[in-house]
């Protein structure tokens, strides 16, 4: 029997960490959830949730000295995902009440989803709901990340109203378009990914996207 993947979620207070461990569990994890500093730079993968306001997800990793382990896990080159506000704090910064700073991981910004649509209809915020996604300019890039288990046109479940804006098109995974704005819903870039969408919340497709980053 293959042994189970080994996967640490980040708990920082900002996350909806229960769904998320069940979901990896249910995907054959080993699932450790810590606020350890250590545990995060020793992880074989790490997940980094976030629900909420992005200056107060960073102020809360701050908080908690988490900050610099995450940056070392990273500079390893092991898997690392991060979800929903998560995926938004790996860019450089937001503009989601005020200009806050983010880990700067993939260059580019974190911007609200415009209001009105090019006609002048009002569009709803936040974008809650099932959305597809489809590839972004490199369509071949799916098969090099957790999007392969998926087919283009997979709808996932959303609960945003920024979106980020990579400022090399080459860090973008997938797109949807959300009442004709569209919509950043995946980002890589070498060991990084990062979801819009929560795959915990997305039913089979989103349990596939989470053991497609487990192997």
């Amino acid at each position: 029997m293959a042994p189970q993947p080994k996967v640490t979620v980040v708990q920082y207070g900002m996350g909806n960490v229960l769904s998320v461990c069940r979901a990896l569990e249910h995907c054959g994890a080993q699932v450790e959830l810590t606020t350890d500093p250590a545990a995060v730079v020793a992880a074989d993968r790490l997940v980094l949730p976030g629900v909420g306001a992005f200056g107060d997800c960073m102020a809360a990793l701050a908080g908690r000295r988490l900050i610099d382990p995450i940056r070392e896990f990273v500079a390893t080159g092991r898997p690392f995902l991060g979800i929903c506000v998560g995926m938004q704090i790996l860019m450089d910064a937001s503009e989601e009440f005020g200009d806050h700073a983010g880990l700067g991981f993939i260059p580019g910004r974190v911007r609200q989803i415009e209001t009105h649509s090019s006609t002048g209809a009002a569009r709803k915020i936040p974008h809650i709901g099932w959305t597809s996604i489809e590839p972004a300019s490199r369509k071949h890039a799916w098969a090099r990340s957790p999007l392969r288990a998926v087919d283009p046109g997979t709808p996932f479940y959303f609960v945003h109203s920024f979106t980020a804006a990579p400022s090399d098109p080459t860090d973008l995974l997938a797109c949807a378009d959300y009442a004709g704005a569209e919509v950043v819903a995946a980002v890589q870039r070498d060991n990084i990914t990062g979801m819009q969408f929560h795959p915990e919340k997305s039913g089979p497709a989103g349990l596939a996207v989470m053991g497609a980053f487990l192997s």
